[in-house]
Formats: structure tokens, sequence, C-alpha cells
């Protein structure tokens, strides 16, 4: 009989954890990156144009919405990135991307607090007909 090469074996990645090395350096790295990103984006991106808008409200609420929509995207690229680990099987990176989907939801979830409570007139009811 003729010998057959048995079939090359498929790596899903689920099928086996993520080596601790990888999954270490994956979570550091992009733990400091979107911590990083998010800490400049407050200070040069949403800060400097606030300090240039010179007390004009429409340039400062445009500069509002920008940074919210900005930590909106990183917010869901942190998520879509631990569900990645997840799928293969890197714990240490899921955990380090879920603190970072906390610290970024709730300075998104303070942004809106505070754009609501800036923009909402004095004795205004949400639900009424006259807001």
């Amino acid at each position: 009989m003729a010998d057959t090469l048995p079939a090359p074996a498929r790596r899903r990645p689920w099928s086996h954890p993520t080596r601790p090395g990888v999954d270490l350096a994956l979570a550091i790295s992009l733990f400091v990156l979107e911590v990083g990103w998010l800490a400049l984006d407050w200070v040069y991106g949403y800060g400097l144009e606030v300090w240039a808008a010179q007390s004009d409200q429409a340039r400062i609420d445009a500069a509002d919405l920008a940074h919210m929509g900005r930590v909106r995207g990183l917010l869901i690229a942190v998520v879509v990135l631990a569900v990645l680990a997840a799928i293969f099987r890197a714990p240490r990176t899921v955990i380090a991307h879920v603190l970072v989907a906390l610290l970024v939801g709730g300075s998104l979830t303070a942004a809106q607090h505070e754009w609501d409570h800036s923009h909402t007139p004095p004795g205004c009811v949400h639900y009424s007909a006259g807001c």
C-alpha cells in the first residue's frame, strides 16, 4: 500500500491559549498605548482646542462634541480588541482592555453628563414639550 501523509493540523486561535510572554507583552503595550492616547487627546486634542477658542462658545461646543466622538471611537476599538483577545485566549490582554474600557467609559459618561448639565436651561424638565 502507498503511504499517505497525514493532513496538517489546523491551528485555530481558540484551540490553544496564547503564550504568557506574548500575552503580557501585548497587555502592557496596548494598555500604555490606549491610556496614553486618551490622555494626549484630552490635553492636546480637547484642551488646546478649548484654549484656542478664546471663549467662543460655538467652538467650545464643537470641541466638546468632537472629543466625545473620539472617545466613543476609542471605546469601540477597545471593546473590539478585548473580544479579539478573548477569542485568542489571552487573559491578561482581556483584563487590560476591560480596565481601559472602564476608564474610557467613565470619562465618556462624565463628558456626556457635563454636556447635558451645561446645555439644559434652568428649571427645564427633560421630558416636557418646552425643552
